[in-house]
């Protein structure tokens, strides 16, 4: 078998907004059946089909290819033909009841259908599956029967062959107004406990709510007793009914397209049919129960069967009574019903006919309109065929009905297009100006494309200028980036706008004067804040679109500082918040501002004013900055130095500029001039500051000031100290000592003198400077004598030329007498180191003569010490330490051990020696040089000996035999 179904749209596929909403198509059966279709059921694209024979046929939709082909137990002359069929949402459970009131059940993964045992007898017309699905059992249903019982069952499939599948079977409740047609049941939201029963019979409607019982594990007992005990119903009656009238209760499908934005139209809808038409309403949720009901109906609409457009005779007249509706479902927005084989769909909202087609032909019997809530499909099927109602964007429309019915946000909810859009908000906006609500309108307006100038004299004609103020906020916010002059004029109007209300605030509260009986002054501040932080954060949102001289010249016009200071920070216009500041002499505030910035020129600019106000601040500052040029900074710190009249330690700009010296390690020489100038001009006497900065430069052997500018600036203001000091460090020491001794101060001046130690004539020089200039300030000669006693250069005889003519020998008696006794005693210890010098000649004179008579005995069998062959054999040396050896060996050994030099030597002479035999004086010079040379220390113990302590005593050359042990 196969089954092929033609139904239209993919999900997702684009829609072409002209096709027809509803259109009711033919499904192709490829498959042949012996006897009719009795019942059908569809849901989550599982569709099951029972034939008159008792077979039942599942189909699934997505694969309809495969299509089991299940039979009862047993033959329908038994247990009765098929009746209905009630199958839940997830399409996992599957109850069959027959003509004969037997009842089946059938789980998805079975093929075996098991009989209801505990139902036996029980006609069941309708079935509240329980919310929580798929699951394994059908867990807590309500069924509810012909009688007008309601049962509470569980359940739950079963392998065992003698196991019943009903774990329980329980009756919670019972009507006196017919069969049960229709049951529902949900949970409320956010409660698990709370859960709604909608129970219909032909003539009644009833709604609970409440709690339901709790039980240790499911299945162990009823949980609707309880509510059906203690809560209740909400009830709905219509009179009159027909005893032939069809009855049931439908529910619309999960919504999948619907807006998740808060409003009614997210809940589910119910409809009740009756013989008077169809009762429609929202299935509202609420923790509240207790008014849950009453809302739902109060707020439900009836259908009338006069709404149903009467069929036409086979003559073409139209039938005066009413069709009978057969069946009813429900889709989102309408009501499908089938009235004497038409199918008419009516849109709930304003009980429009949308589709009114004659689908089955004369005298074919259908058995009902069937909808997948899960999977949003609606059929209608007959004995022998199936039909699929495909509806195509069916919310298309709902924005004009919605908008007709003035529901303004539900309409911009459902409106699609820009041009649907910007219809509901002009009929909006309209609506609500009329009402006088102003404010509520310029929201609606900003959003759409009423003429700009329309709406804004609108307002302003009704003095609204809060609503101007929002509709031109929320205008400029819809306004394309390329509309430049568009965005710059509202936004500067805005501006204005902002301006005038500010100051209105502040007028009321200044004057105490309250706006409205319902507005008092703290509620004024309240709005002032407000309003300040709504255009704080409208500058910093459309800053761009502003123009900068513009803003400044409409905020300064209305006096408003803050405004006015706080758009200039938003736009980095901190030059003109700095100047705004300063110009003001407001110091901290421009430290404030100084404090958030990173740009060097703003620094550089307002250096001057800020070192003379804050220098303090300004420099804390200052020092936290890495990118600063100090030189661009110098003619703030000279103006400041002009101007105050701090103490060095005290002095902001030689703060300054000792941290760039120091932590920055500057080298600049601008910096360091600046600061000798700083400390050199200060009024102070005390020079200890400048003296350890050009010693400091002097330990670190650096000089990165200008030492010509630094004496000049030091003798124009008298820092003798200095001047010595920077005299000293370019090594002139006369200029030096002469400068300290000009202004008297002679012991810098010797402090000078002694620096000289290099060169013993310039210490002279300086020392016999400062003496003169000590006697000539000496009161007693006496005391310029002590006080050149310190020096060891200068003697007696160098003073008396310093000395005035008039002065006495008698004043320095004793000096002379000291002098003269110290060169008695020089000239004694020099003749007796004389005498000492001619005895040692003396010694030095005999020890001679006696070398010229010394000798050395040589054994007629001793030998070479270098070669050992018999010395006597040919020329040798012997030394006094007996040590005996070859001339030649000797000499060669010479060689070897004195070096190049020397070596080199000895080979010249020893070749003028060999070849120079008839030279005469010559030969014999080359004799005796040879003979120094060669003869001069004993090879073996003298200090040649030791330079060969690192020698082995076995060298490789040598019979290692011989030595032995």
């Amino acid at each position: 078998m196969a089954f092929d179904t033609t139904s239209g749209y993919a999900p997702g596929e684009e829609l072409d907004p002209s096709l027809p909403m509803f259109n009711i198509e033919r499904v192709s059966l490829q498959f042949a059946v012996s006897s009719d279709f009795v019942a059908a059921e569809v849901a989550n694209n599982v569709l099951i089909l029972a034939l008159s024979t008792g077979r039942i046929l599942r189909i699934d939709l997505d694969q309809p290819a495969d299509i089991d082909d299940i039979d009862l137990p047993k033959k329908p002359s038994e247990i009765g033909i098929i009746k209905r069929l009630f199958l839940d949402p997830s399409a996992s459970h599957l109850i069959i009841t027959t003509t004969l009131a037997e009842n089946y059940y059938l789980h998805t993964q079975s093929r075996t259908p098991k009989a209801l045992s505990r139902l036996k007898g029980v006609a069941i017309e309708s079935i509240a599956w329980n919310p929580a699905q798929p699951t394994a059992s059908t867990r807590e249903i309500l069924v509810g029967a012909s009688d007008g019982n309601v049962y509470e069952v569980y359940i739950e499939p079963s392998s065992e062959f003698y196991r019943r599948e009903e774990k329980y079977l329980r009756g919670v409740y019972k009507t006196n107004d017919g069969p049960v047609t229709g049951l529902w049941t949900d949970v409320i939201p956010g409660r698990a406990d709370l859960r709604r029963v909608i129970v219909a019979t032909p003539s009644t409607f009833l709604h609970f709510a409440g709690k339901v019982g709790r039980h240790g594990h499911e299945g162990s007992g009823s949980i609707f007793s309880k509510l059906f005990d203690t809560e209740s119903a909400t009830v709905h009656e219509v009179g009159n009914v027909a005893p032939s009238a069809r009855s049931l209760l439908a529910v619309s499908p999960e919504s999948q397209d619907t807006p998740t934005l808060e409003h009614s139209n997210s809940e589910r809808v119910f409809g009740w049919l009756t013989s008077q038409g169809v009762l429609h309403g929202k299935l509202y949720v609420s923790q509240d129960t207790t008014e849950l009901g009453g809302k739902i109906l109060a707020e439900s609409k009836m259908l009338s069967r006069s709404a149903i457009p009467p069929s036409q005779t086979a003559s073409g007249r139209t039938r005066k009574s009413q069709d009978a509706v057969s069946s009813m479902i429900l889709s989102q927005w309408h009501i499908i019903q089938l009235v004497e084989g038409r199918v008419v769909a009516i849109n709930r909202l304003d009980d429009t006919v949308v589709l009114d087609q004659t689908v089955l032909e004369p005298g074919q019997t259908a058995l009902g309109l069937v909808a997948d809530i899960k999977k949003n499909t609606f059929w209608l099927f007959t004995t022998r065929e199936i039909f699929e109602i495909v509806i195509t964007d069916e919310s298309r429309d709902i924005w004009k009905i919605l908008l007709k019915n003035q529901q303004f946000e539900a309409a911009s909810q459902f409106a699609k297009t820009s041009a649907q859009k910007d219809a509901v908000a002009t009929a909006s906006g309209d609506y609500l100006v009329a009402k006088g609500q102003f404010l509520e309108a310029a929201a609606v307006y900003g959003r759409s494309t009423k003429p700009f100038e329309q709406v804004a004299l609108t307002f302003i004609d009704n003095g609204e200028q809060d609503a101007l103020r929002k509709y031109l906020v929320t205008k400029i916010s819809t306004l394309k980036k390329s509309s430049i002059m568009q965005r710059v004029m509202v936004a500067t109007w805005l501006i204005e706008i902002y301006m005038a209300k500010l100051n209105i605030l502040d007028d009321t509260i200044t004057t105490k004067a309250e706006l409205s009986e319902s507005m008092n002054t703290a509620e004024t501040q309240d709005q002032l804040s407000v309003i300040r932080k709504e255009y704080q954060d409208f500058v910093s949102k459309y800053k761009t679109d502003l123009d900068r001289k513009t803003v400044y010249e409409i905020i300064s016009s209305h006096g408003r500082e803050e405004e006015l200071l706080y758009f200039a920070t938003v736009i980095n216009d901190y030059n003109y918040v700095l100047s705004y500041w300063v110009q003001r002499e407001r110091w901290q505030e421009s430290l404030d501002v100084l404090k958030k910035q990173t740009d060097p020129e703003i620094f550089y600019k307002y250096s001057s004013v800020l070192m003379a106000h804050a220098p303090v601040e300004f420099v804390e500052i200052l020092m936290r900055q890495t990118n600063l040029d100090c030189q661009k900074l110098i003619p703030a710190f000279l103006n400041y130095n002009n101007m105050t009249k701090a103490k060095l330690s005290q002095n902001q700009a030689i703060r300054y500029l000792l941290f760039e010296i120091n932590q920055h390690q500057s080298t600049d020489a601008a910096v360091h001039n600046t600061l000798i100038s700083l400390y050199a001009s200060n009024d102070t006497t005390d020079e200890s500051a400048l003296l350890s900065y050009l010693e400091a430069q002097s330990y670190a052997h650096e000089q990165n000031y200008d030492a010509d500018f630094a004496l000049r600036l030091c003798i124009q203001h008298k820092r003798v100290q200095s001047c010595v000091h920077i005299y000293s460090s370019m090594g002139q020491y006369v200029q030096a000592v002469d400068l300290a001794l000009k202004y008297d101060e002679v012991d810098l001046a010797s402090k000078v003198a002694d620096r000289s130690e290099t060169d013993p004539a310039l210490r002279k020089k300086l020392w016999l400077a400062i003496a003169k200039k000590v006697i000539s300030q000496s009161s007693g000669i006496k005391t310029a004598i002590e006080f050149l006693r310190r020096v060891d250069l200068l003697r007696i005889e160098d003073l008396i030329p310093f000395f005035p003519d008039f002065v006495v020998i008698d004043d320095f008696k004793e000096e002379i007498c000291a002098a003269l006794e110290e060169y008695s005693r020089k000239i004694d210890e020099l003749k007796k180191e004389m005498d000492e010098s001619e005895e040692t000649a003396t010694h030095i004179k005999a020890d001679i003569k006696a070398l010229e008579q010394r000798y050395a005995i040589v054994e007629p069998g001793e030998r070479c010490y270098v070669c050992g062959l018999p010395l006597l054999a040919r020329q040798f040396f012997v030394f006094p330490c007996q040590h005996a050896f070859h001339s030649d060996c000797l000499a060669k050994k010479v060689v070897e051990l004195a070096g190049i030099a020397k070596g080199k030597r000895i080979a010249e002479l020893q070749t003028e020696v060999s070849k120079g035999a008839s030279l005469g004086p010559k030969r014999e010079k080359a004799i005796r040089e040879l003979d120094a040379l060669v003869g001069s220390a004993c090879v073996l113990c003298s200090e040649m000996a030791v330079r060969l302590i690192d020698e082995p005593f076995v060298s490789a050359s040598d019979d290692r035999e011989e030595w032995a042990l």
